[in-house]
């Protein structure tokens, strides 16, 4: 998983958290409003009613049931301050009963049973009353039941603007907590994709670099101090590989050559037959050690850097055309026809020579198994920026398998068919090295019986 799908995940799963919670909250706090403003609602209900039992019906005696009917339309006046008292006798008769207020209407209203009790009755008219019911006895042994009740619509409309503001907040809130999740995840992951970048730039050309240590304390710090000690250490396990090769090539070289030169003149001084074949076989083998070791010496310097110091500006389009020409009597032995399709000025930066053997190197390798009344195609062009040099043929190809590890040093494949053409797998290891040293790559496209195709891409002198 890249870092942007790392980001957009944490984000995401943050924003369903968030949001979760919000709503959570949300229903909680609709649930907690309503039930506490119902509950204030009635406890002042309540409190209304026991004021009618305790200063009007403790005295209903002396002062008569009129009296009492009286004060409560005069002190309460219930369609004015929009409320429901009824007043009934235990029997069912009704003593008192408020009528229609600008909010509802209470006519039909069931009578409540005996004893206390709070309820939410929905009227005729839609409206929703909240009514609690008080049974009161009086000293004079007379049982009265007080019901009062009040609108639910103001509550209704206190929960309905909540609705209103979490369905506009929670969407404003989440989208502000993601955006600033969103930065600080930025800024959280800012290291990582700082030094994913650094590790891309890394190759075997410069492990000197370093990847940019954060200085935070945490575990990315430690992440890139033990990524640059990891870089260190194989910087030094490369370096000294490189000089083990060169040294090795070095130091072949010199015993190679007197034991050349020893089995050419034992060849000439030998009459015996069987005895100048067996020499010349050993001087054969001798020669292929040599070739080798050149080629290992060659890719030593390339890897070490030699090549930089000798970088000129040249038309690889006339190098391609003229190595081209040189090797076409190489070609026209073997029955083989090169074509060279080429550019005019297609100028790159590097060293001519390195440059002018991966040319032969290619075409070589295409000559070698390409057979007689074969094709050879060469191009080169300017494309994309970059110099674009091919090789093709119509040679054996290469196995499908063999196709990964072509450019592997000493690899030569399993087919008989394709290794008995000679060479100790160095030639495309040898124009990799020359390649990636000047900034390039080459990449490979084979079918096997049917030709393969060479890409080499370098980059193109400036001003070009």
């Amino acid at each position: 998983m890249n870092t942007r799908s790392l980001r957009f995940g944490l984000i995401g799963w943050y924003a369903g958290c968030l949001t979760g919670v919000f709503v959570l909250f949300g229903v909680v706090l609709h649930q907690l409003l309503g039930y506490y403003l119902e509950r204030n609602l009635a406890e002042l209900l309540s409190r209304r009613s026991e004021q009618i039992a305790v200063s009007l019906l403790a005295n209903v005696q002396a002062t008569g049931e009129k009296y009492v009917v009286d004060e409560i339309q005069a002190r309460y006046n219930p369609a004015q301050f929009d409320r429901f008292i009824r007043l009934t006798r235990a029997g069912g008769a009704v003593l008192y009963a408020s009528g229609r207020t600008a909010d509802f209407d209470p006519s039909g209203l069931p009578a409540a049973g005996p004893g206390n009790s709070t309820r939410v009755v929905r009227l005729a008219d839609g409206h929703r009353l909240l009514v609690t019911a008080r049974t009161y006895l009086s000293p004079s042994g007379g049982a009265y039941v007080i019901e009062s009740g009040g609108p639910m619509q103001a509550i209704e409309e206190m929960l309905s603007n909540l609705v209103e503001m979490l369905l506009v907040n929670v969407p404003l809130a989440v989208l502000v907590a993601v955006g600033g999740g969103y930065y600080l995840v930025g800024r959280a992951l800012a290291p990582v994709v700082r030094m994913a970048r650094s590790a891309e730039r890394i190759t075997l050309r410069n492990l000197d670099e370093q990847l940019p240590v954060t200085r935070s304390g945490d575990e990315l710090e430690q992440l890139s101090l033990a990524l640059n000690h990891m870089i260190r250490r194989l910087r030094e396990a490369v370096e000294q590989n490189q000089r083990f090769l060169a040294d090795a090539s070095h130091e072949l070289r010199t015993p190679l050559t007197v034991l050349r030169g020893e089995l050419e003149s034992a060849v000439g001084q030998t009459a015996a037959p069987e005895l100048r074949e067996r020499l010349g076989s050993a001087l054969e083998e001798v020669d292929r050690l040599v070739k080798i070791v050149e080629a290992l010496f060659a890719i030593s310097r390339v890897e070490a850097g030699d090549a930089p110091r000798q970088w000129t500006r040249f038309d690889l389009a006339q190098l391609a055309a003229a190595t081209a020409e040189q090797m076409s009597l190489l070609a026209e032995d073997k029955g083989v026809r090169v074509n060279c399709k080429v550019e005019g000025n297609v100028s790159v930066e590097g060293d001519s020579a390195r440059i002018k053997q991966v040319v032969v190197n290619l075409l070589d390798n295409a000559i070698k198994y390409t057979p007689a009344g074969g094709c050879i195609e060469l191009s080169v062009q300017a494309r994309g920026g970059k110099a674009v040099m091919e090789v093709a043929d119509t040679g054996i190809g290469i196995p499908a398998g063999a196709l990964p590890r072509v450019f592997e040093r000493f690899y030569r494949g399993d087919q008989a068919s394709w290794r008995d053409g000679g060479g100790a797998g160095l030639g495309l290891a040898i124009v990799k090295s020359i390649c990636s040293a000047h900034g390039g790559q080459i990449g490979v496209q084979s079918v096997e019986g049917r030709g393969s195709h060479f890409k080499v891409e370098l980059p193109l002198a400036g001003g070009t």
